[in-house]
């Protein structure tokens, strides 16, 4: 067995003979009523012991044994792992220590095997269920996804990784309206619970669901020194002087990595799901397409180096920018743009074995908790469901938005939009496709960037594709070369942005050359 090296002490589920030191413990965050990861993977569980002292867990008719080893300030440690377990329960899992003749206990019951989903960003992934649109229809079905199960951390820094959390806001808890419906931005966070409740509709195998967020945090701060290195950043990079309203919330590279996901890497888990990139919108946006693809590789392999247990490519999804409504100075749209590594869609070659759920006609200005936050989540959590349940489950869903293929101009001075045949598109507005023109400054790989973006009319479309009205171009003398779409801060109003499919899925913003015909 692996040492697990271990530095702080949490303990629960705590019964039977105590320790002289009281010392005989799970680490905190495995508690009653939790989830762990189900067959063809292999669960870790792991606590603290007497030094020298032998552990035996057993569950259902095997037993574990292994030996306390030190760790650092001579706390001692130990860590088995099961064999893969089918989908189930509920268990017991029960630690016997034997220090000498000395014999301790610990129990912990209720105990499902299914999937467990780590669920990760900042506001939008905190916005709790209590303050979604539908909140009451929710907390009256809660008490219907018995084996769905829900966890939050307290929001804690740390200056250094840990191997056990600091605080547990809400431990394990059986879905119920009292376990989901908390108070606003405590628990249990909305996108989590739809995105861990649609998946249990479909597979009917339990879902663990961890949000480990804190709203207002930009990238860096949930990204490892390693991850940030890869992309020319240290803790000198962090400016807060330029942000004051930062110093209200975690405002240091990697504090939060540290202290509310790098204790998880002791857990297997199946995949996480991730919120967060409005406050990059100020800081660092540039530098997006290499932090946010970096974090994921780097939290995939230390999740996998840690015991070898969570799969080295675990499927990631991510929640793509909603709107906001403050002076658009193409913050948001870069945002965008960099959450897929300037692709426009994932998976791709940078990012292998993600999802994501466009959000950017999801528009609420009138929301109380701010227009960046909208309370539309229930379409959150079903496109991001949608999107995982292809990528993470191999399910044969049409779970994206139309992908665009190609744009070619033609001699008239229109532009033809291609989209696959796989799906047929439905245009609901004229508004969001726009051109540059040869005469003017622009590129389709910096589509953000200054360039004079002319407004390109919808003249026609078909199922597969959809006709643009750039003579604007012709008219000048020049023609059209490069297009983009979507492109802006708020790009419609609720749900309504160009180009949908007959889903109902929206097509996700893009930048792209026109080529001739």
């Amino acid at each position: 067995m692996n040492t697990l090296l271990l530095f702080c002490c949490c303990g629960v589920a705590l019964i039977g003979n105590a320790a002289s030191d009281n010392d005989f413990a799970f680490a905190s965050y495995f508690q009653n009523n939790m989830v762990l990861q189900r067959e063809p993977h292999r669960a870790v569980i792991w606590g603290y012991g007497t030094v020298g002292a032998i552990v035996n867990v057993s569950i259902i008719q095997d037993v574990y044994s292994t030996k306390v080893k030190a760790g650092p300030n001579g706390k001692g440690v130990w860590s088995v792992t099961f064999r893969p377990q089918p989908v189930g329960g509920a268990q017991q899992i029960q630690g016997v220590q034997d220090n000498h003749g000395l014999l301790n206990w610990i129990l912990l019951k209720n105990v499902l095997f299914g999937d467990v989903w780590i669920c990760s960003g900042q506001s939008n992934m905190q916005f709790t269920v209590s303050m979604m649109f539908n909140v009451s229809h929710e907390l009256e079905i809660a008490s219907n996804y018995p084996n769905v199960r829900v966890m939050t951390p307290g929001q804690n820094v740390s200056d250094t990784p840990l191997h056990d959390l600091l605080s547990i806001e809400q431990g394990w808890s059986v879905a119920s309206k009292e376990s989901i419906g908390g108070q606003n931005d405590k628990y249990f966070s909305a996108v989590c619970w739809l995105y861990g409740r649609h998946l249990n509709d479909v597979l009917k195998v339990p879902i663990g669901l961890i949000a480990s967020d804190w709203g207002g945090t930009p990238v860096e701060t949930w990204s490892s020194t390693e991850a940030l290195t890869r992309c020319g950043l240290d803790k000198k990079d962090f400016n807060i002087t330029e942000h004051p309203t930062w110093t209200k919330v975690p405002n240091k590279n990697s504090v939060l990595w540290n202290a509310m996901i790098h204790p998880f890497l002791n857990m297997t888990i199946k995949g996480a799901i991730w919120y967060q990139g409005e406050a990059n919108a100020e800081y660092h946006a540039d530098k997006y397409a290499c932090t946010f693809p970096a974090m994921i590789s780097d939290w995939r392999w230390k999740w996998y180096n840690s015991h070898k247990q969570t799969d080295v490519l675990f499927p990631f999804g991510f929640v793509q920018l909603a709107t906001n409504n403050v002076t658009d100075d193409g913050s948001f749209p870069k945002i965008r743009w960099h959450q897929t590594a300037d692709y426009g869609f994932v998976p791709n070659e940078v990012m292998r074995n993600t999802f994501m759920a466009v959000a950017m006609d999801l528009r609420d200005d009138a929301s109380p908790f701010g227009a960046i936050h909208p309370r539309y989540k229930e379409d959150v959590g079903i496109r991001l469901a949608l999107s995982g349940l292809r990528i993470a489950y191999g399910q044969q869903y049409n779970s994206d938005g139309p992908i665009v293929r190609s744009a070619v101009r033609t001699n008239d001075g229109h532009v033809v939009v291609s989209y696959p045949h796989d799906q047929s598109l439905v245009v609901t507005d004229q508004k969001n496709f726009e051109v540059c023109c040869s005469f003017s400054k622009c590129n389709a790989y910096d589509p953000f960037g200054s360039a004079d973006w002319v407004l390109a009319p919808i003249a026609s479309h078909s199922t597969h594709t959809i006709t643009l009205d750039a003579k604007f171009c012709s008219n000048k003398g020049g023609k059209p070369v490069y297009m983009r779409y979507a492109w802006a801060l708020e790009p419609c109003q609720y749900k309504q942005c160009s180009v949908y499919n007959d889903l109902g899925l929206p097509a996700p913003p893009f930048g792209l050359l026109i080529t001739d015909f």
